[in-house]
């Protein structure tokens, strides 16, 4: 009886991972002979759980301004993440050149799993005592031990919830290149996959998040500018837009105009403060439902300026506001109280959203406004006989300086423009700002520079002002060294900031450093505190505005004492 004896059929060797030799294929679809990626489970990158402790620790240096328990935690989490993309990049190109052994592999994990947290508990450690040290030398209160712990959770869930979405991202590639795989070769169909899973998450970003973002945010700007702040109600005096006579409408003023036409200190309390009877001051506004667009809303201004007589008074001051139209009532009372009233102060709002908003959509409308209304009011002034004249003032916060500049042009222009202009708190991107910087005298800090060509000055502190000697400048930069609207800026990836190198600002901590990417991420995050910091630090200035108009133009008589008294009548 014959036996049946059964071979099998020759071993295939798989090529090696990495190995340029072709796949065997039976027939025109035949299914590739390398190992399957896996696409649900996978492990964690090495290189990347590395550079992501690095990130973490890194994210608890010392920026320009401290940050709340929840704030550092989200800020952690994010670098973390940041840190992990890059490193896994960094482990992917490293394995295309050559494939490290598991025995390496293991003694690097070894390595990370002793040494990570003890790095992290050191930063920890540090990181409270940055933090602690940032608010005494900003005068606030310290944060609480404990703190830390709730940093870490908020920090460990922020990295897990973006760590997961990613791999939920990754899985949409695979599972695209998995469909492709049996119509083109196995590495087109991933990079197709890739390709398309970014496409449509950038869509989904950028069109349904960020414009949907956008657009809320307009609507909920519009209805919240309809209202009208508490203890607020329609001035009695013909001095006021939206008041008696008035050519603008009390309905169209908006919210921050309404603000502004209100708040204004009485006689009496100007009384009570000078000494000396005062006039009412005027103060007028435009919203964007005051007129159609920006030329008719300024031309409307100028015959409201002259129905209340404002080029009779000792000062007119034009006030491009911030992006909802805002205007810090600190800086225009202060105005007020110097001059005892003899003022009438103009502005015009040009958005409903905030100013980062309006920075990163619209910065054109800042641009037009400015334009508009210090060109108007301007060629009105100039048109006066030169011994009559009011002082002409021009102020400018945040956005409005930027608005501000490039209604001018030149630095030159500025200085002939106007008796006087204060702009605070510039931004990284106002090119006169940037012109003078570049070109500041020999030896000077650039965030307190100086430029003796023309009767400009820069002041990191308001109290500084007070001892310049010399004729008034006629444009005065205030530019508090931790306002991170003034430093922060795109080259900070990659390029260490001439304002962390030698001396530092008064209120920037020694332990700040700069490191690539971190830096940059950090001082961002410090502008989502930079308006909630002490007077005279981040991108409050508030009270130190008298320091501002007292330099650029004081009243007859008026002294130093006289500031130190009006500051703390506003800081009360």
């Amino acid at each position: 009886m014959r036996r049946l004896v059964v071979t099998a059929p020759p071993e295939t060797t798989a090529p090696r991972r990495g190995s340029w030799l072709p796949t065997q294929r039976r027939g025109p679809i035949a299914k590739s002979t390398l190992p399957r990626r896996r696409v649900v489970r996978c492990g964690l990158s090495v290189t990347g759980f590395g550079l992501s402790a690095v990130f973490y620790c890194l994210s608890f240096t010392p920026s320009l301004l401290p940050r709340s328990w929840f704030l550092q935690g989200v800020v952690a989490g994010l670098t973390a993440v940041l840190g992990y993309a890059a490193g896994t990049a960094i482990g992917a190109l490293v394995r295309l050149r050559c494939w490290p052994s598991r025995r390496v592999e293991l003694i690097a994990w070894r390595l990370l799993f002793a040494l990570v947290p003890v790095l992290i508990l050191i930063f920890l450690w540090l990181g409270t005592r940055w933090q602690r040290d940032l608010r005494i030398r900003l005068g606030m209160e310290p944060q609480q031990e404990y703190d830390a712990m709730r940093t870490v959770g908020v920090s460990l869930l922020t990295f897990g919830l973006l760590l997961l979405t990613a791999r939920l991202l990754r899985l949409a590639a695979h599972g695209i290149a998995r469909l492709l795989e049996r119509l083109v070769p196995e590495s087109a169909a991933y990079c197709a996959g890739f390709v398309v899973v970014t496409v449509l998450s950038y869509g989904a970003f950028d069109g349904l998040l960020v414009d949907s973002l956008y657009t809320t945010a307009d609507r909920s700007a519009a209805i919240t500018d309809s209202g009208t702040g508490s203890g607020v109600v329609r001035p009695d005096s013909v001095l006021r837009s939206g008041g008696p006579g008035s050519l603008v409408s009390w309905d169209s003023l908006g919210r921050q105009g309404r603000n502004f036409v209100t708040k204004a200190p009485t006689p009496r309390q100007i009384t009570d403060f000078t000494g000396r009877p005062a006039a009412e001051p005027i103060r007028l506004y435009a919203g964007l439902a005051s007129a159609g667009d920006v030329r008719q809303r300024a031309g409307l201004l100028v015959r409201e300026m002259e129905r209340t007589g404002a080029f009779d008074r000792a000062v007119v001051a034009v006030f491009t506001p911030t992006g909802t139209g805002w205007v810090d009532n600190d800086v225009t009372s202060s105005l007020e109280y110097m001059y005892g009233g003899d003022t009438a102060l103009v502005s015009m709002q040009y958005s409903y959203l905030p100013s980062a908003l309006c920075f990163l959509f619209g910065r054109t409308q800042v641009v037009d406004a400015a334009s508009a209304l210090i060109t108007a009011v301007h060629d009105r002034w100039a048109a006066m006989p030169a011994g009559a004249r009011p002082k002409l003032l021009i102020f400018g916060e945040s956005l409005g300086t930027y608005g501000t500049e490039h209604t001018f042009g030149t630095a030159e222009k500025m200085v002939a423009g106007a008796d006087g202009i204060l702009l605070e708190g510039p931004t990284f991107a106002n090119p006169i700002h940037q012109r003078l910087t570049r070109d500041r005298a020999e030896g000077t800090p650039v965030w307190d520079p100086s430029y003796p060509a023309l009767p400009i000055e820069f002041a990191s502190r308001a109290e500084e002002l007070r001892s310049r000697s010399g004729p008034p400048p006629k444009v005065v930069y205030m530019q508090n060294s931790s306002d991170p609207v003034v430093w922060v800026s795109p080259s900070l990836l990659w390029h260490r900031p001439q304002w962390l190198h030698g001396e530092r600002g008064p209120d920037v901590t020694p332990a700040m450093h700069w490191y690539p990417v971190i830096t940059f991420w950090q001082t961002t995050v410090d502008l989502i505190f930079a308006n909630k910091a002490p007077t005279g630090h981040g991108h409050v200035y508030k009270s130190g505005t008298v320091d501002g108009w007292a330099a650029l133009a004081p009243p007859p008589g008026w002294t130093t004492a006289d500031t130190v008294r009006l500051r703390d009548l506003l800081d009360r």
